[in-house]
């Protein structure tokens, strides 16, 4: 006789709407079919996870990911580290160290590696050209991407280039037709360029990174894409956003009608320019780490409903890129996708700054709705992926790089004091992560096509 499911899960389950304990999930098929308050009788199951005592969560979106700006990298490792932290669906940035994504050779070249590579399921975000390349929009909307990703700031000409105000206003009427969103690395260019050379010979003292980039550089740029997403109708994402005043302009042009979401950072809730001299490089971000008093402003924020998402902005370089005495000469960014879920939970949940279903919208449910993929993913719902990460709240225990499974090697966040334990992650129902061990294998994760409304 074939069981009933394929897997039953029972713990106390974080849904969209409060906590169900002493519950359980029934799966098949890769998909949530039943969700009971009391432990069902007479039903069974292939496999039984037996989490009670522990919260069953719906597995993290992260929808700020990089896994190929750095080739050592890439999706299979980017993955492992995804599923070892409870994240079960990244969102792949587009800026990789061969080129952008912005044509659909390009797209489905990427797609067909990520389902050749990945552990845990993937949306591609896709980027567009300095000049024109509407139709190449067009496609690729039409081919499933979860949105575009632009940047103000000249990171890079070849790969991650600044895309100018004019072609901003003509590329996000075009993107609005699509109903896909469109992300911005918001920091103007002009004034970080200036005042890079103003401290430039200040490189040795690593908090001078954030002198090149003060806060206005930040909101200037935020300001002009939410005038721009104002007049073209767009849906905008503001990537990164570093302290509470970006969020509060948000609030402002939504009141207009503009259709604005912003998130943050894992690094910005969690670490200061105060760390600077300690972390030296390890803390050179973009835009960079601000005051103790932004840190505790966003996460009041957070507490209030008034971020949309928290990401990982997952950058893994090598030591080496982030070994050289003057900070300016250091590349930015650091690994975070396997901290997300697990920071935030600890630093968050644990300590009293935001509740579990917060933590659930922030790290599933909102980015899943933004990017076109709630449809399938971010919640613990009855006809969703059976995508779950369980935490038992009750181990405390000390962040340790040396357990973690980036190629970079090192965490910004070692020997951090850690409260609750994530102990088994389910991508569509398998399992992928369980007692310590990733058990998923490269193939698994599938790309998940978006669906956007115009």
């Amino acid at each position: 006789m074939s069981s009933q499911y394929d897997l039953l899960v029972y713990g106390n389950l974080v849904l969209p709407d409060g906590v169900l304990y002493d519950s359980a999930i029934g799966v098949k098929d890769g998909k949530i079919v039943s969700i009971s308050q009391q432990n069902p009788d007479g039903i069974t199951a292939d496999k039984v996870i037996h989490a009670e005592g522990s919260f069953v969560l719906p597995g993290a979106v992260d929808a700020h990911v990089h896994c190929y700006s750095s080739l050592d990298e890439g999706f299979t490792t980017a993955s492992t580290s995804a599923a070892a932290g409870g994240v079960t669906t990244i969102i792949e940035m587009p800026y990789d160290a061969t080129g952008m994504v912005c044509t659909l050779e390009m797209f489905e070249e990427k797609r067909l590696r990520l389902e050749q590579e990945s552990l845990v399921d993937m949306a591609m975000l896709v980027t567009i050209h300095k000049e024109d390349g509407y139709e190449h929009i067009r496609e690729l909307a039409a081919a499933g991407a979860c949105g575009f990703k632009v940047s103000m700031f000249n990171t890079d000409s070849f790969r991650f280039p600044r895309i100018d105000d004019g072609q901003l206003l003509d590329s996000f009427a075009v993107i609005a037709e699509t109903g896909c969103p469109v992300g911005v690395h918001a920091e103007n260019d002009e004034i970080v360029r200036r005042y890079i050379n103003k401290y430039r010979d200040d490189g040795s003292d690593p908090r001078s990174h954030g002198l090149s980039r003060p806060k206005v550089s930040e909101s200037v740029a935020a300001l002009t894409v939410m005038e721009l997403a104002y007049e073209t109708g767009v849906k905008l994402h503001l990537y990164h956003c570093t302290y509470p005043r970006i969020f509060q302009l948000a609030e402002y042009f939504r009141s207009l009608g503009a259709k604005i979401t912003a998130e943050t950072c894992t690094h910005y809730l969690t670490l200061s320019e105060e760390d600077m001299p300690r972390l030296g490089a390890k803390g050179k971000i973009n835009p960079p780490l601000r005051s103790k008093s932004d840190v505790e402003g966003l996460w009041d924020l957070a507490a209030k409903g008034a971020i949309d998402m928290i990401t990982s902005d997952h950058a893994p370089w090598l030591l080496e890129r982030k070994s050289d005495a003057d900070i300016f000469n250091n590349s930015s960014g650091a690994p975070g996708v396997e901290h997300l879920l697990p920071v935030i939970y600890s630093e968050g949940v644990a300590k009293g700054r935001i509740s579990l279903t917060e933590m659930v919208r922030l790290l599933s449910q909102r980015p899943a709705d933004v990017f076109g993929l709630g449809h399938r993913k971010g919640r613990l719902a009855v006809g969703y992926d059976a995508d779950l990460a369980i935490i038992d709240p009750s181990v405390a225990w000390t962040l340790d790089e040396r357990e973690l499974h980036s190629s970079a090697g090192w965490s910004a966040y070692e020997g951090m004091q850690m409260q609750g334990k994530l102990t088994h992650t389910l991508v569509r129902g398998a399992v992928v992560y369980e007692a310590g061990a990733v058990v998923g294998q490269p193939g698994y994760g599938q790309f998940v096509s978006a669906e956007h409304r115009a």
